[in-house]
């Protein structure tokens, strides 16, 4: 059996061991490109991890979607490797791919054998340098569609999906880079042009915009040198500025009541709150555990348990770049009102408000959090994200240490505090009920 990663290692002795550290060297390329290198030999395995920071956020009018859809294009091959010869070659060699794309940013993922790592380094620079100029209306054509069907799977055919396509309106003012979803809508993936795609690839898609992760078992001398003879010679060029808009306190559409093909009523509580890693972040993410983490929660006792109002309760602080929402989503049990389930929810918050969290909850919720993070951690892939996201949001990937701590300094008064900035003035309340005849019928 292979030695332990090194982060449970840091775990086997909670009250003595050192904080668990993400050990890695950080330099920057003269066109702009940063490079991340994390070394651990404790498995003969390696990731390429390549992160720009352009998400939907970027994305002009009458062009959502496009940052989803250009990440399925970087699979659509360059010259050098045509068709899917990206995915071919990776494959017969042991290796897998994928990538993700969000509000703020565009993620890709490379994991293989050790020996595939040049293989994974060279196609990865291929494509950065030569993705515009193999560009096709076959390949946008084939995308398109592949996009297309994938917004009607994860929104129009799935139950609540068309909560998650109402919600950033609802929050967001027009022209806010928050204000669409990041599928975007078929209007707009039915507009794009190939102009569109490779003026996009060249305005994103250069060195100072990305951060490049190696990590795993590699020879830090040999990965260097290969760095910089694959990327080195990219050309650099200056990302578009981009104005910071401000800060959203109170949503644009307090109540939204829709219907969609499902058995059950849901309900959809949202808060405007803070930005990423912030410390208000941080007392959200604690407070939505003491609210909903698990059966002794508050919310679950209350609406579970107690009086029997739903069937499913959650809640959580989706954080980004700009600004985070906080969310509380219950799903009713049949015929009960949406309006009970939504005054008890509130009703709870604001006793949270007035008293604040007991101690118990408090250390309760902190070590839930904290072991979620340490657990993300013991996994090399998910190491090599968290590097490249510390990287994005704080420019450094060494942000551990400090992202523990938002937690660990968090007081009950500063859930306290929290729980006052979910009012009922504030909030955005978005109910989901079943379509006549639904009932019956819908998954």
């Amino acid at each position: 059996m292979p030695p332990l990663p090194f982060v449970l290692l840091a775990l086997a002795s909670p009250a003595s061991a050192a904080d668990p550290t993400l050990p890695h060297e950080r330099y920057q390329l003269d066109n702009g490109l940063t490079v991340i290198l994390h070394h651990d030999d404790s498995l003969p395995l390696v990731v390429v991890d390549t992160w720009f920071q352009v998400g939907s956020k970027d994305e002009v009018a009458g062009r959502t979607g496009f940052a989803h859809l250009f990440e399925h294009l970087m699979f659509m091959g360059t010259t050098r490797l045509p068709g899917s010869g990206f995915d071919d070659l990776m494959e017969q060699h042991g290796g897998w791919n994928n990538a993700w794309t969000s509000e703020d940013a565009t993620n890709y993922y490379d994991v293989g054998p050790r020996e595939l790592l040049p293989t994974l380094l060279w196609m990865e620079a291929d494509r950065l340098e030569g993705l515009a100029g193999a560009m096709t209306q076959e390949k946008l054509d084939l995308q398109r569609d592949v996009v297309r069907n994938e917004r009607r799977q994860s929104v129009e055919d799935t139950p609540y999906g068309i909560a998650w396509e109402a919600l950033p309106p609802a929050m967001f003012p027009e022209g806010h880079p928050y204000a669409h979803s990041v599928i975007g809508t078929h209007e707009d993936l039915q507009a794009a042009t190939v102009d569109d795609v490779t003026g996009f690839f060249r305005t994103w898609y250069v060195p100072s915009n990305a951060s490049l992760v190696v990590a795993g078992d590699f020879e830090p001398d040999a990965v260097r040198a290969m760095i910089q003879d694959l990327y080195g010679a990219l050309p650099a060029a200056t990302v578009p500025a981009r104005a910071l808009p401000p800060a959203q306190d109170l949503p644009v559409t307090p109540v939204v009541e829709t219907t969609d093909q499902v058995q059950l009523p849901a309900t959809m509580l949202s808060w405007h709150t803070a930005k990423a890693l912030s410390d208000e972040d941080a007392a959200m993410d604690l407070l939505a555990t003491v609210l909903a983490g698990g059966r002794s929660s508050r919310l679950y006792t209350r609406l579970v348990h107690e009086e029997g109002l739903v069937t499913e309760i959650d809640a959580y602080q989706m954080s980004s770049q700009l600004g985070s929402i906080f969310q509380v989503f219950a799903l009713a049990n049949p015929d009960v009102d949406l309006l009970a389930v939504e005054d008890v929810v509130q009703a709870e918050i604001d006793r949270l408000a007035q008293e604040g969290p007991t101690a118990a909850e408090l250390e309760r919720a902190r070590n839930q959090v904290e072991l979620s993070m340490i657990r993300g951690l013991e996994n090399l892939q998910d190491r090599a994200e968290s590097l490249n996201r510390y990287q994005a949001l704080t420019g450094t990937p060494d942000f551990l240490a400090q992202d523990l701590a938002r937690y660990r300094n968090r007081t009950a008064a500063d859930l306290q505090a929290a729980a006052s900035r979910l009012s009922l003035a504030r909030r955005q309340t978005l109910r989901v009920r079943p379509e006549p005849g639904a009932e019956e019928g819908a998954p």
